[in-house]
């Protein structure tokens, strides 16, 4: 039964990751290396690596900047709805991308609601907010999605360290800008550096931003691989885009990994204690950050709704009722309603199978019985579909899976297998800590008292664990619910899910489309802030290590 997830594993991960190596070296069946040479002396892929840096460092950059701020309020400050504040502040991590994306067009875009009011007020004939496509948007949406991520990173860290040394650095007259610089930031560095690796990589490979608000102009790594293998089916090519990407990632994770430790051993027993504001600049530092922290959080998705629900000014409930209508009687048209029904049939089934392999996982790692180094390393090696783009992950089913007995490529099981690798790391982090926590003792004694193996899971592990599985469950089914970038690779025309049909309505003409783009988004919106919701409730407690 353990060996059941090292299975699932092995066949829909490592062995389409292999297959990616040996399609990118061997495009022929021999040793071939002029793949990569294109990649090291065409301007164009040259270009294409660059660019992904520079937005991915960009946007990191801007993230930490403002991230700072933040954390000093959350460490520092005690005010009404804190812990509740944080706790919001993480909603973006339950958004799918296709819903994000949505809601900046529907707020900052041409159509957008920002726009229509400037040019109702003013008389304008064309939108003054021309951002669509541009760098600015991507960087904008990506601070949007990784700021709580910086955030809770470096509040955290900050809040365990000694109040006494920054008390000793003001004693001897460091105060202002010499307190920033020469205590602060230095006592900071490793969780900043740390917060700055996990959102570079977050950015480095972000797929539905970068093509939703980009577009081939602005194609990163991610997107250009998706482009040579669905659009000019340059498998080759694409192959060894990812084994690039992947080196890179790979290069980041060991360094976050480290950092992490490093982070880790700097804990204190004598925390930074927060008080009430009480000078004017105490309060205008703290007022500015909330401010910033509600507009970055509920103007996007406010105006997602607004949009979805205003029809030439008025309110309407059209682009909903119009989701299950084909006005154009197209034999190939897929009503957005069906669309809703796949994706909860696939997040039904991903929710079952991630909790089946994860809570196995879970066992498998934190079991007493078997030796140490069986989960230290299976630990880490079921947490590298998280660190694996979702995109390089579609990619490769599609190039591995295509031969029996494995043929699946034209198969929708492709949905919910690849949902489950992406979900089931969720899983094992909800359970894990909560089975690690069951005192061996109990166990060992309902067994003396004649207890099976089976009476004491149902009668003792299942009670303690049933929070963390339903953390974990929710976790899957949203994580399933808003999955895009393998689901766009392996999702059939006639099986789409929702984050695919509001990428293709988004790339369609015309207001019904649009308007049906953000309709479909709002229903979306609703099942992750329902998750969301559920995550916190049993979270709060401490449930689960994310």
């Amino acid at each position: 039964m353990l060996l059941v997830p090292v299975l699932f594993l092995g066949i829909f991960f490592v062995y389409p990751l292999v297959s990616i190596f040996d399609l990118s070296l061997r495009p022929d069946g021999v040793l071939d290396l002029s793949g990569f040479l294109r990649l090291a002396t065409s301007d164009y892929y040259r270009d294409t690596l660059w660019f992904t840096l520079l937005q991915a460092s960009l946007s990191t950059l801007l993230t930490i900047i403002l991230a700072i701020p933040g954390a000093y309020v959350f460490v520092h400050y005690r005010f009404p709805g804190r812990s509740l504040l944080m706790s919001l502040m993480t909603l973006p991590f339950v958004l799918p991308t296709v819903v994000v994306a949505a809601a900046f067009l529907a707020l900052i875009g041409p159509r957008g609601l920002l726009n229509t009011t400037l040019m109702t007020w003013f008389g304008l004939e064309t939108a003054p907010i021309q951002l669509t496509q541009t760098l600015t948007l991507i960087l904008i949406v990506h601070v949007f999605y990784n700021y709580a991520v910086a955030l809770r990173m470096i509040a955290g860290y900050w809040a365990g360290l000694s109040a006494r040394i920054e008390d000793a650095a003001r004693t001897l007259g460091a105060h202002g800008w010499r307190l920033w610089w020469y205590v602060r930031l230095p006592m900071l560095r490793p969780a900043i550096t740390s917060a700055a690796l996990l959102v570079f990589i977050f950015t480095f490979t972000s797929f539905g931003v970068v093509l939703i608000l980009g577009g081939i102009r602005f194609a990163t790594l991610e997107v250009q691989i998706y482009y040579q293998a669905r659009n000019l089916l340059n498998l080759p090519m694409a192959a060894a885009l990812s084994l690039v990407q992947i080196g890179i990632m790979l290069v980041m994770m060991i360094v976050y990994t480290r950092l992490q430790q490093r982070m880790t051993s700097a804990s204190t027993r004598a925390p930074i204690q927060p008080n009430r504001p009480s000078t004017t600049k105490d309060w205008l530092l703290l007022g500015g950050n909330l401010l910033f922290m509600a507009l970055m959080l509920v103007m996007p998705l406010l105006a997602l709704v607004l949009r979805a629900i205003t029809v030439d000014g008025q309110f309407s409930l059209a682009y909903f009722t119009g989701l299950s209508m084909n006005p154009r009687d197209s034999i190939l048209f897929v009503p957005p309603a069906v669309a809703v029904r796949n994706s909860l049939f696939f997040a039904g089934i991903t929710t079952v199978f991630a909790l089946l392999l994860g809570t196995i996982t879970a066992y498998l790692i934190g079991s007493r019985t078997l030796p140490r180094w069986i989960g230290a390393v299976f630990d880490p090696l079921f947490m590298l579909p998280l660190a694996t783009s979702a995109v390089t992950l579609g990619f490769g089913f599609i190039i591995a899976l295509d031969e029996p007995p494995l043929d699946l490529r034209s198969s929708w099981v492709l949905i919910p297998i690849a949902h489950t690798l992406v979900a089931m790391p969720f899983v094992v982090r909800s359970v894990l800590p909560a089975l690690r926590n069951i005192p061996a003792s109990v166990q060992e004694a309902a067994q003396v008292l004649g207890a099976s193996p089976w009476q004491v899971w149902r009668w003792i592990d299942l009670p303690l664990l049933s929070r963390g599985l339903v953390v974990g469950a929710t976790f899957a089914f949203a994580v399933s619910m808003g999955e895009f970038g393998a689901s766009v690779f392996v999702a059939r025309p006639d099986t789409p899910t929702m984050p695919v049909v509001i990428f293709r309505l988004l790339g369609q003409p015309g207001a019904e489309n649009y308007g049906q783009a953000l309709a479909l988004s709002t229903l979306l919106l609703l099942v992750c802030l329902s998750s969301f919701v559920a995550i916190e409730r049993f979270r709060d407690i401490g449930v689960g290590e994310f």
